[in-house]
């Protein structure tokens, strides 16, 4: 399985690790990957999503959840 986030599509930086001496050698920065189960067309289904990814979904959710409308209250 590779490592793409499901949501962003993020995926693996690669670059050089600087030691002391500046001496360059290649490396992978690869992203923080969550196991989330999160329902996709009303079917419940394990994805794999970037930790800033799923604090976007989650945020996003608490944002719906106060938008819903109040029960009137009596008069």
């Amino acid at each position: 399985m590779s490592r793409i986030c499901a949501v962003s599509g993020k995926k693996a930086l690669s670059g050089n690790a600087r030691s002391h001496s500046l001496r360059a050698t290649r490396r992978k920065w690869n992203v923080n990957l969550q196991k989330v189960r999160i329902i996709v067309d009303g079917k419940p289904e394990t994805v794999r999503v970037s930790a800033r990814a799923l604090k976007t979904l989650k945020a996003g959710s608490r944002k719906a959840e106060k938008k819903t409308p109040a029960e009137p209250k009596a008069a």
